[in-house]
């Protein structure tokens, strides 16, 4: 019976002209519409997902599809052509770049910040953190909250002896590849002994490991003691308490949109030709000191001249007009001139001849 009523339900929705999603909402398309794939980072999942509902708003013969599994996991189809575009907040390397048969382009979509939320019970106060002491605790080398070194930077809390437990990624993540970049650029311990950088770390001691942003956001909020990495965003809509953290200027940064987009006006110079950027340790007085560009992974080429068309006219939308919905979800405006230059690469892809 369930399942009769299911396929009624479909029959209905392609009468109506409607489909229907694996969870049984009904989205507006038209005959013949464009579909497009896309599958990579969780970070800029949320902001993604609001673009595809005002861009198809307004063109309704286009489907656009995201499935956020994770960078390294948005890389692997990528290269596979196993999808229309990727998404990851770490960029391709060039070895990575050489073995996309049809050619591969970065374009930068976002920003965000990756905040260190908590949950400490009785701390009474914003934690503060400095470089090497949050180095320390993801080393498993400060175990306690109550350690001498967190004291000594929060004077002012009251942090019990409890023991540290840290959240950390087990999918193959693009913001696992930004956190440890940033460690090992300010911590010699972390470069040189480890864990080093990677999309996927032998996480030191008993850390929890879950799946994507949603699920550290998840664990943080249910678990007493714990810290771990997220995007802000993820950690804003769970209403979890953000460590200030200590920037290159040996300044306390308070995580949000503000800081977010102060690291980005004070280092869009140093954006280079090919778009591929990381901020591991950004300059300026104002600069929160974990910031990164998220970026979509388009191919030179596309056989299909109509996806083609749809894909950069979803990828321009979302470049101007979709900026403006990255605040309220906690990312940053991209600078005018990294759009400008965003724009100019994704005018070069062509259809394959």
């Amino acid at each position: 019976m369930i399942a009769h009523r299911r396929y009624l339900a479909i029959l209905l929705a392609a009468l109506c002209g409607l489909s229907v999603s694996c969870d049984g909402s009904r989205t507006k398309t038209s005959p013949g519409a464009v579909v497009i794939n896309g599958a990579g980072a969780t970070f800029p999942a949320p902001l993604y997902e609001k673009w595809i509902e005002e861009f198809q708003k307004q063109h309704e013969d286009v489907i656009v599809e995201y499935q956020a599994v994770g960078s390294g996991e948005g890389i692997k189809r990528f290269t596979a052509n196993a999808v229309d575009f990727g998404a990851s907040d770490a960029a391709m390397r060039d070895e990575e770049m050489a073995k996309v048969e049809r050619g591969a382009r970065l374009i930068p979509a976002t920003a965000g910040i990756i905040v260190l939320a908590y949950d400490i019970p009785g701390l009474g106060g914003n934690l503060k953190l400095p470089r090497d002491v949050y180095a320390d605790i993801f080393r498993g080398e400060i175990e306690l909250w109550d350690d001498p070194r967190i004291r000594k930077a929060n004077p002012s809390l009251n942090p019990p002896r409890k023991e540290i437990v840290i959240v950390a990624r087990q999918d193959s993540s693009g913001t696992t590849f930004a956190f440890t970049n940033h460690l090992s650029v300010v911590n010699a311990e972390w470069r040189d002994r480890g864990p080093g950088t990677g999309k996927v770390i032998d996480w030191p001691g008993s850390a929890m490991l879950v799946h994507g942003n949603e699920g550290v956001a998840g664990r943080i909020k249910i678990s007493q003691g714990a810290i771990g990495y997220v995007e802000y965003g993820y950690a804003k809509r769970a209403g979890l308490p953000m460590a200030w953290l200590e920037n290159k200027a040996g300044r306390f940064v308070e995580p949000g949109e503000a800081s977010g987009d102060a690291t980005l006006k004070n280092t869009q110079e140093q954006m280079p030709p090919n778009l591929r950027m990381f901020l591991p340790d950004p300059s300026g007085e104002t600069s929160y000191p974990l910031v990164t560009y998220t970026w979509l992974l388009l191919y030179e080429t596309y056989p299909d001249k109509d996806k083609l068309s749809a894909l950069k006219s979803f990828v321009q939308w979302g470049l101007t007009e979709g900026q403006r919905y990255g605040d309220p979800l906690g990312y940053c405006k991209l600078p005018q001139g990294v759009i400008d230059s965003a724009l100019a690469i994704l005018a070069e892809i062509k259809v394959q001849e």
